[in-house]
């Protein structure tokens, strides 16, 4: 097994540091804003950027109107924002979140993503909005991925699914 053991390891990057905004990536809504805001009352950051995709639509809503309406019954609202995103993949949510992050006080972001997607969105971060200085949070999921990627079905399609996109990200994506 060796190298492949170590596979779904690889993927996870989970080292905060303090910062000035913590972006949460779009998607796995129940884990990752919960991480923010438990991160955010650590004293990791001083306020947290939601992503949320405006082209979808849950039931007759928009994730933007649920994610309002989650923020607004929050106790620490006035610490939370909404950024709108439009692109589907991490390097166009990079691109979206930039305009967000302009608006911000402060260069240092923390990126929350979930676990196995740490180490892509930290590199694509990087990568697509320099200027910042930046760390990741990962959102554990256990029914989704585990670095024993091996003793679950779910996680090894998600590591399997994962590597690809790392890979297209570093072989192709990155060099556009």
């Amino acid at each position: 097994m060796g190298l492949g053991a170590k596979a779904g390891a690889f993927l996870l990057v989970d080292a905060p540091v303090p910062a000035d905004v913590i972006l949460v990536l779009a998607g796995e809504t129940d884990r990752r804003p919960e991480r923010a805001l438990q991160l955010l009352a650590q004293g990791y950051g001083k306020r947290v950027v939601l992503d949320a995709p405006t082209n979808v639509k849950i039931y007759e809503s928009t994730e933007i109107q649920l994610a309002q309406k989650y923020i607004q019954d929050l106790p620490q609202a006035a610490s939370v924002s909404i950024c709108p995103i439009t692109g589907l993949s991490t390097k166009d949510e990079s691109k979206d979140a930039e305009k967000c992050l302009a608006r911000e006080d402060g260069k240092r972001v923390l990126i929350v993503a979930s676990d196995f997607h740490t180490r892509r969105a930290l590199s694509v971060f990087r990568r697509e909005v320099p200027g910042h200085e930046y760390s990741v949070a990962a959102a554990r999921d256990g029914s989704q991925f585990g670095v024993k990627w091996w003793t679950h079905r779910q996680w090894a399609k998600t590591v399997l699914d994962e590597w690809l996109r790392l890979i297209w990200w570093k072989m192709v994506d990155q060099w556009r």
